[in-house]
């Protein structure tokens, strides 16, 4: 496994993941998922029809239940035929019925760089800073992943005070991990056993594979100086909320993937446990996106924020291409990835003395001057080769003789992992890799002690028209410019799901992070070297705990607000500028849309004292339901509590998903003759005293955008006040347009991002 790969397992991993989710989606024998909804009144007891129903099943086959759900609601996982899935999905008070999915992991500097990026005022506090190390921070944030190593210095509890007293959760014991391992940072670690139909079992909070604890030392780390990969990155790494307690809830296998059992009794657990905040870095691919009531994420979700708690999710990492985001309910914070202000650079000095910038983490020790020959891979091509498997050095393409002892310049025509190159070239006794790859710009790849660099295709010509080369050691230089940029691999809007929603919501530093890992990995070290304490990885799922860290911090300064009210002081105060001052782009150096960061890049500061916020209420909720086409039946089902006399709108459509009580606005199936109109209200959250608001239209020079009033008061601290928006157009879009609208008192400004289509929704 290479560290700065972005996807974390690998190749390897990936197909083993294809086979099991194809096996878990497909209708067979197996392990499925009963969701019965929402959970008795009355805590840890079974409903009537949900305790019928497993007493039914547990009579034809006492080993069928591998897992009941009663905490946040109702339902269990179960042995069945598909017969018997078929047939249990037809009974009173059963919602859905599907088959057990396997979701995949969306694998110091940064919080710095978010401060140094942030240029919202707020008011003087030397508490208000989401990287104090002080006791200002009583959050709990439950982190569902791969594990936690509890070794880890990241993990400290120093100068933390008690347990919260309203902590409800347990910390489990296993062969490897007993309750000595947990402490006043880490207060609570389960862990869900395998399907025993897997083949290697692995019960224990302990992560095996690295992943849940960068998660959770980026989320919540003590902070600890002097840290660093091996002398590159060099600094203090410290969590979003240090203050903030961590609850680890192991969902995924080194070897089995993350099983929708296990993260639907993970949530089931957390909300009995009593957790603020939950973080998933994990989710779907984007080419399977399950409806609502067949996903266990956004099924968990659900019930999660009626009881209470901030869920913050991956975006994925199905990036550049639309329409690939996931983890997009309107319950769920979504959150994409950009890069930071830090490179790992691997220079490329050619024989006339001409240096290419190139990326890279190598701890190579050859000559810093240029000495050794370069071939193209091309011209190293074997004989009965193809030449395109010879450009990209794929295994068996290239003559060994005129591969040793020289620099192979490659191509990464494939888009395949950068290490794949450095292999074949590595056999057959190459020097090292110089590889030619556009898209990968601005994430550095892990190489060890092999001489290997990343260079644009704008610079390969260059290479090529000199006999000689050397690749330089990485450095890692900060104050890079420009940064943020949206980071290719981040999955991207329009969301599906519906696409009336916009999604992602937020974006955060996912690119090579630096943050604490497992002890004993020593697939990890170069070649000589003791396993890293601290590692450097890639994905949405770097960036989903830099947002958790901060809601935590959100939370606990403000207890009494909602989960709604969070994501809007997060989303509202977000940056769209660079550190050039200019617009945040994306990795192709154009001008980021909310289809790719949503709101824009999170400040860690700004959602302290946000001024006003969008709260997004049950009812919003339930219309939404109502909207995306459940009946209220199923709604009274799922929710867990439904005011009285509520009903679903007579005329439900997919269009009116849009006028829920969202920080931002998206709209589809736009007739530019009909226009459209979408309402808003805003709660203010600054205090008490007059306070009066002028709102600012961004838009497109195509599209016509109108509020009403332009004008909002506010006298006191909760009090509500509603607009509305009206979208024309004189003509019909040829193409998706986006814009915004911002409230401002001159100390505070609520920025709402909005996207419009004329695409209708499918």
């Amino acid at each position: 496994m290479k560290p700065l790969v972005t996807f974390i397992f690998g190749l390897t991993s990936f197909f083993i993941f294809v086979s099991l989710f194809t096996e878990t989606v497909a209708e067979k024998d197996g392990v499925y998922i009963v969701y019965m909804g929402a959970a008795p009144k009355t805590k840890g007891s079974l409903r009537h029809d949900h305790a019928q129903l497993l007493s039914s099943l547990l009579k034809r086959n006492k080993n069928a239940l591998v897992r009941s759900y009663k905490n946040g609601f109702s339902g269990f996982a179960a042995r069945l035929s598909a017969e018997e899935a078929h047939s249990i999905a037809q009974r009173a008070g059963v919602v859905s019925v599907f088959p057990d999915p396997v979701l995949e992991l969306h694998t110091t500097r940064s919080w710095d760089f978010l401060n140094y990026q942030t240029s919202v005022v707020i008011d003087s506090n030397p508490n208000s800073n989401s990287n104090s190390t002080s006791n200002d921070s009583g959050a709990i944030i439950g982190i569902l992943d791969t594990g936690i190593w509890p070794e880890s210095e990241s993990f400290n509890d120093k100068a933390m005070g008690p347990i919260p007293s309203r902590w409800n959760g347990t910390c489990a014991k296993a062969q490897d991990f007993n309750t000595s391992n947990c402490n006043k940072k880490i207060i609570g670690a389960r862990s869900y056993e395998d399907d025993e139909t897997s083949v290697i079992k692995y019960q224990s909070p302990r992560d095996m594979v690295g992943h849940g604890t960068h998660v959770a030392s980026t989320a919540a780390g003590s902070e600890v100086q002097g840290v660093s990969y091996y002398g590159l990155a060099e600094g203090t790494a410290k969590g979003g909320s240090p203050g903030s307690r961590i609850a680890m809830y192991r969902v995924c296998s080194p070897n089995n993937g993350c099983r929708g059992s296990s993260i639907l009794a993970a949530f089931d657990d957390a909300i009995a446990d009593g957790v603020d905040v939950l973080s998933l870095s994990l989710g779907a691919p984007s080419f399977f996106k399950p409806q609502i009531t067949d996903d266990p994420i956004a099924l968990g979700a659900f019930h999660a924020v009626q009881h209470g708690i901030t869920v913050v999710c991956s975006a994925g990492n199905d990036g550049p291409d639309p329409g690939t985001v996931v983890n997009a309910a309107p319950w769920i914070v979504t959150v994409a990835a950009s890069t930071i202000d830090r490179a790992f650079e691997s220079d490329v000095v050619l024989g006339d003395n001409t240096v290419i910038k190139g990326e890279g983490i190598n701890f190579a020790n050859i000559q810093k001057s240029p000495v050794y020959p370069i071939v193209y891979g091309k011209s190293a091509k074997k004989k009965d080769a193809d030449v395109n498997d010879s450009r990209n050095c794929n295994t068996n393409s290239l003559d060994q003789e005129l591969v040793k002892g020289k620099i192979v310049v490659c191509e990464n025509l494939d888009k395949t992992y950068a290490n794949e190159h450095m292999d074949e070239v590595k056999q057959l006794g190459g020097i090292g890799v110089v590889l030619i790859d556009y898209d990968s710009k601005g994430m550095a790849s892990s190489f060890g002690t092999f001489p290997m660099t990343v260079i644009s295709s704008e610079d390969g010509p260059k290479i090529c028209r000199n006999p000689v080369a050397t690749i330089l050691r990485t450095t890692s230089p900060t104050k890079y410019t420009p940064a943020p940029i949206i980071a290719y691999f981040s999955s991207r809007g329009p969301s599906t799901i519906p696409k009336n929603i916009l999604k992602p919501d937020i974006a955060a530093p996912g690119v090579n992070i630096l943050a604490a890992w497992m002890g004993n990995d020593t697939a990890e070290a170069p070649e000589g070297k003791d396993p890293p304490l601290y590692n450097l990885i890639s994905g949405t799922s770097m960036a989903c705990p830099h947002v958790s860290g901060i809601a935590a911090t959100v939370k606990s300064k403000n207890p009494t607000w909602s989960p709604s009210a969070i994501r809007s002081a997060i989303m509202t105060t977000a940056n769209q500028i660079n550190n050039l001052k200019a617009p945040i782009t994306t990795e192709k150096g154009v001008a980021a849309t909310p289809y790719d960061f949503g709101a824009g890049e999170v400040s860690p500061t700004g959602p302290l004292q946000p001024g006003l916020v969008y709260e997004t209420t049950a009812i919003d909720y339930l219309n939404f339901l109502c909207h995306h086409g459940y009946n209220i039946t199923t709604i009274k089902t799922i929710a867990n509590a439904i005011p009285d006399g509520f009903t679903c709108p007579k005329e439900s459509s997919i269009d009116l998903i849009s006028n829920i009580n969202y920080p931002s606005i998206a709209i589809t199936n736009f007739n530019e003759k009909a226009g459209r109109k979408v309402n808003r209200t805003l709660t203010n959250v600054a205090g008490d005293g007059n306070s009066v608001y002028t709102v600012t239209i961004d838009s497109p020079a195509n599209l016509d955008v109108k509020v009403v009033p332009n004008k909002l008061q506010f006298t006191k601290n909760g009090d509500k006040s509603s607009y509305e928006v009206s979208f024309s157009a004189a003509n019909p879009l040829k193409e998706d347009v986006f814009g915004s609208i911002a409230w401002s008192n001159g100390k505070y400004k609520v920025r709402s991002p909005f996207a419009v289509s004329s695409k209708r929704d499918n």
